[in-house]
């Protein structure tokens, strides 16, 4: 074999091995375009996906949505506002019947004093009246009171007999019928039964 002979097969090795190397970074670059593709469709929904929710959220915060929701805050406002009117109207009834209240209770008081004073009254009255009484029958003659004692009921001529001087008193009992005299001792007797003794 002749040295060109040699040279010649070594350009045809080398030529379709250019040929062959030709084909592999064809075939890689197809490949790869394709990935590449493939890869760009894969991303491309995840780069629209924030286009996508403002559209959503636009299609939610339409006019009708946004005037369902001002109607609804207006709703609650009014309802507040009644709510804080009928807060407003109790407190005033609340204010205004305390005012009756303390107005009634000043005038149960005033009521209440008046009446005190006329029991004081009618009291220191009817305290004279007995004890003008009693003087009145122990200035009579025995005799005479003890008439007079013989008509009363027993509690009352006690009581007559119980503020008198004892010897006025003894004077009118010695008067009295044994009957009538034994009861108004025992009236007497019984009411000094109930007053407390010195031990």
């Amino acid at each position: 074999m002749t040295k060109a002979s040699a040279q010649k097969k070594l350009r045809k090795r080398r030529g379709s091995l250019s040929l062959v190397a030709v084909f592999l970074f064809a075939s890689a670059a197809i490949r790869i375009g394709t990935e590449a593709g493939q890869a760009f469709a894969r991303e491309a929904p995840l780069e629209e996906a924030p286009e996508l929710s403002g559209q959503q959220l636009q299609s939610c915060e339409t006019r009708e949505d946004l005037e369902k929701m001002l109607d609804m805050f207006a709703q609650r406002d009014t309802a507040l506002r009644q709510q804080e009117e009928a807060i407003n109207m109790r407190s005033v009834a609340i204010s205004l019947a305390d005012e009756k209240i303390d107005a009634k209770l000043e005038e149960l008081k005033r009521a209440e004093d008046s009446l005190r004073e006329m029991v004081a009254y009618a009291s220191t009255a009817a305290e004279k009246d007995i004890s003008r009484l009693t003087e009145v029958y122990e200035t009579m003659k025995p005799k005479e009171a003890a008439a007079l004692f013989e008509e009363m009921a027993p509690e009352f001529a006690a009581g007559f007999l119980g503020r008198m001087r004892p010897e006025a008193a003894a004077g009118i009992m010695a008067g009295l019928s044994p009957q009538v005299a034994y009861t108004v001792s025992v009236v007497l007797a019984g009411r000094n039964a109930n007053a407390p003794k010195n031990k």
